[in-house]
């Protein structure tokens, strides 16, 4: 490097001593070769998908496995699996599934407290099986149904009232108990509304 101790700018790098600076190599530099790993005879061999295990070939090594079921492997990664969801009729309401009866049994209490509600169209139908089996509970009467209600209503009052006025008011009425009309959608994200009543 041929360098002024007064010059800034006007430095002049050269290849010697750049190599001089640099720690010299006292092996020669060598070719590196990628070996293919040698199979193992004792193996049989297999066509097609590759098996899950090598032990379950090697414990029976005369006959050859015809069947697929242990050649796929389940990939985990610690998320959640989903699947196609034929045939389920589950109201999911964009919630997992401790949430979701969470809201149902809070929106359930609501209803029995004040008689009417307004909600989304979705948790409102919901929530409509829920609200008739409470009130089936009710007209059974007895401390089992009791109990059975108090553990999803969420207010203890609501249960004791709910069983003293049903046997009256839906004695003579098999289902049915509540009443579902459609009004405007709610005002920011159009979400189609409802009120939910009991009948």
């Amino acid at each position: 490097m041929a360098c002024g101790s007064n010059a800034s700018l006007s430095c002049t790098w050269s290849m010697a001593t750049l190599r001089s600076a640099l720690p010299s190599l006292r092996c020669a530099p060598s070719r590196v070769t990628f070996a293919r790993p040698k199979l193992d005879p004792t193996l049989p061999s297999f066509t097609g998908l590759a098996p899950l295990s090598p032990l379950l070939s090697l414990s029976s090594p005369v006959s050859k496995s015809t069947s697929f079921e242990h050649s796929f492997t389940i990939i985990d990664n610690g998320g959640r699996i989903s699947a196609m969801r034929h045939g389920k009729r589950v109201p999911k309401l964009n919630r997992p599934p401790d949430q979701r009866r969470a809201l149902l049994r809070g929106l359930t209490t609501q209803l029995l407290k004040y008689g009417r509600i307004k909600t989304t169209r979705a948790r409102a139908s919901a929530m409509r099986k829920y609200v008739d089996k409470m009130i089936t509970l009710a007209k059974d009467g007895s401390l089992h149904k009791r109990r059975q209600a108090l553990g999803f209503i969420y207010e203890k009052q609501i249960v004791h009232a709910l069983f003293a006025e049903v046997p009256d008011r839906y004695g003579d009425r098999d289902g049915g108990y509540t009443r579902i009309i459609r009004t405007l959608p709610r005002r920011g994200d159009n979400a189609p509304m409802a009120y939910i009543e009991l009948v």
